[in-house]
């Protein structure tokens, strides 16, 4: 009979729904029946799209004799982490905390009927293995100590109480703000790159946007080339590695090795979102080709693969099929020959290393750039163009039969914050390539927020089937949502964006921005009490919901002159600058803010009729202008706030405004680019059709 999880909206928690073991959602009930009886909270959690969840899920929870173990002795708590990333947060620190080493998915965590923690871990073997003792051996000692040795145990969770006290950020007094940690973490991440396969640190090995943005920017702002070396070859590796999906498009989570050649292979719709965006900018800073590709291919696994019927965005795809990591992406040598041509086979196998040892597991070969396709060209005596067009023929044709095989699971729930993410992502590539479809896109994904998540003037985290999970939404769900709101207003200007902008600021301000210390919680003042109440600054997989709230504060105070955004932003960045200075690389998106806290960015506004703005943008749109908003106000917008309401001439005009100076209109195209220092950029002529 399925157990309480089958009334849930989660996908994760519906796959727990069939399990013997008596779950709980994290909820009242499940805290008071461990208050009643006594029992230690035993709380798993982990996310649909995650390979060893589901290994720990086939193992034990499937398992009758380890059921048995955990619904005797425990009261069992079930949560997605996507869905409960407040919950996530403070049982991940507090694992690290207990253990001293990072932590994961599988989360496992002990807790006292009060919701303390006093032992944790990550994936446990069903039997003793990797040098750890069976699950149900940990489940048999930790309630034998719970039973046994109760002071020690609340004490363990009242020194993690205090722990949390410790480590929340306090301002420093006087603070002058200075870009030291701008340089620093530049030089950091320079010292820190794989010069060879580009990316920072060895395996297994993140994307880690957050630097990638950081160096691009320090490029943009000093023009720090070794910088702009950093982040190129790392974006040029990805794109060529395994971690892309060559045919299908997007990228997976992260690779296995230091080569990004083999992926953990769940697809993420947050990391997609923000590496589309940073590929975007790159292809402005280069027009390589091949980040013109990566952004089109991204788009249109996002519209055919990620996208519901009523405008929003799945979260996720899995990493397993038919049981296995990875079967639904890699092949074997022989299946690939049988369905290509001769000469597309020839080309193909040694662009992808077919013709090299297999590079996965059962004598299997996953898609990774061997040999660049310039080169294979040369060697086989074949023109470029009818080497692009053969690959090309030879990458459609295997996926097509690659979406015949069975498909990973998808994670079809509406994540506020994520979807937030890829509007932002798409939105800004369609600006940069004036892609029409993928504006639509984003903005179809809008429609479907506002429509299912914004209630009463409330954001909710969550829906599934077009039916929202009343879950109040947390400080990332507003931030990421403020700034995919200014990136719409840059794209495509309307006014109730921008209303809804302020609104979305509001909550922001009312809800969650600590008036007293600075910045703003992850949670809202009236949400359920936990035992902690994080204020993170540091990025992670996603960026700092702080600094995001902080860079969108920012800029909106300068599009409406609404100056105490501006000044909870500069609070925000003030309240983190210990942290920052000591550690000034792991504050990539706060060190955005820092910059335009020290040196305000521009903001271009064009009035006049929108027929004669088409040039006036695509200047804009075709330039790597980091610190610089470009607002195109068509006539008749109004009502519109000081900053933005300007006179309307007979043509287009710019009005170029630097912190709080603006200049004189500027009514041609040739002093409108001498102004922002912009030389004569080639314009996008298509995108390629094969690496």
């Amino acid at each position: 009979m399925p157990n309480r999880l089958a009334q849930e909206t989660s996908p994760y928690l519906q796959q727990h729904a069939d399990n013997p073991v008596d779950w709980y959602p994290w909820g009242e009930e499940a805290l008071a029946e461990a208050r009643r009886t006594g029992k230690p909270i035993l709380l798993s959690v982990g996310y649909s799209a995650c390979h060893w969840c589901h290994v720990m899920a086939h193992e034990s929870f499937e398992d009758p004799a380890t059921a048995k173990v955990m619904n005797e002795k425990y009261v069992n708590i079930k949560v997605d982490r996507e869905e409960r990333p407040d919950i996530d947060q403070i049982y991940q620190l507090a694992q690290l905390m207990l253990t001293n080493r990072n932590g994961g998915w599988p989360l496992t965590m002990f807790l006292t009927p009060d919701q303390l923690p006093f032992f944790g871990g990550t994936y446990f073997p069903n039997e003793p293995r990797y040098g750890m003792p069976s699950f149900v051996q940990v489940l048999e000692r930790v309630r034998a100590v719970y039973d046994s040795e109760p002071g020690n145990v609340r004490d363990q969770g009242a020194r993690i109480r205090e722990a949390f006290e410790r480590i929340a950020p306090r301002a420093a007094a006087g603070a002058a703000l200075d870009a030291r940690p701008l340089d620093g973490a530049a030089d950091w991440l320079k010292d820190s790159l794989d010069k060879q396969h580009g990316g920072f640190g060895g395996a297994p090995k993140f994307p880690h946007p957050d630097s990638i943005e950081l160096l691009l920017r320090r490029w943009a702002a000093r023009g720090d080339a070794p910088a702009l070396d950093a982040a190129l070859l790392t974006l040029r590796r990805m794109a060529e590695g395994g971690i892309y999906d060559h045919l299908g498009g997007g990228f997976a989570r992260y690779s296995v090795d230091a080569y990004w050649q083999i992926p953990h292979f769940e697809k993420m719709l947050y990391d997609n979102a923000w590496l589309l965006r940073l590929y975007a900018d790159a292809w402005l800073v280069t027009r390589d080709p091949l980040f013109a590709r990566v952004c089109e291919e991204t788009c249109a696994w996002t519209m055919r693969e990620m996208q519901a019927p009523d405008g929003g965005y799945y979260s996720s795809l899995d990493a397993d099929s038919e049981g296995e990591e990875g079967k639904y992406y890699v092949w074997q040598a022989a299946e690939v020959r049988a369905l290509l041509t001769q000469d597309e086979f020839t080309l193909a196998a040694s662009v992808y290393g077919l013709d090299r040892p297999p590079n996965f597991e059962n004598h299997a070969w996953h898609l990774a750039v061997a040999r660049p396709l310039e080169e294979v060209a040369k060697s086989l005596g074949m023109e470029p163009a009818a080497a692009r067009a053969t690959l090309d023929s030879a990458r459609a044709k295997l996926l097509q039969a690659r979406e015949r095989r069975v498909r990973p699971g998808r994670d079809d729930k509406i994540l506020a914050s994520w979807n937030a993410l890829m509007i932002r992502g798409m939105a800004h590539a369609a600006r940069v390539f004036g892609r029409a479809d993928w504006l639509a896109s984003a903005r179809a994904a809008l429609a479907a927020l506002r429509r299912t998540l914004w209630v009463d003037g409330r954001l909710l985290a969550t829906a599934r089937d077009g039916r929202a999970h009343h879950l109040a939404a947390y400080l990332d769900d507003h931030a990421y949502l403020l700034a995919a709101l200014l990136e719409m207003l840059e794209a495509d200007f309307r006014a109730e964006d921008l209303a809804w902008a302020v609104e979305v600021a509001g909550v922001l301000m009312d809800d969650f921005h600590d008036a007293v210390e600075g910045g703003f919680f992850f949670t809202s003042h009236g949400h359920e009490a936990l035992i902690h109440r994080p204020k993170p600054g540091a990025d992670n997989a996603t960026p700092s919901g702080n600094a995001v709230a902080a860079w969108a504060l920012n800029r909106l105070a300068m599009l409406t002159g609404e100056t105490r955004y501006s000044d909870a932003a500069r609070g925000t960045v003030a309240l983190f600058w210990p942290q920052i200075q000591r550690q000034p690389a792991a504050f990539g998106t706060m060190l955005a803010v820092l910059e335009e806290t020290l040196e305000p960015p521009r903001t271009v506004v064009l009035t006049g009729d929108p027929a004669g703005m088409g040039p006036w943008r695509a200047l804009l749109d075709a330039a790597y202008l980091p610190a610089t908003a470009a607002i195109a106000v068509p006539a008749g917008a109004g009502p519109l706030p000081p900053p933005l309401a300007k006179p309307v001439g007979k043509g287009v005009a710019a009005w170029l405004c630097e912190a709080t100076v603006c200049r004189p209109p500027i009514d041609t195209l040739g002093r409108l680019r001498e102004a922002l220092g912009l030389s004569t950029i080639a314009p996008f002529t298509g995108f390629p059709t094969a690496p």
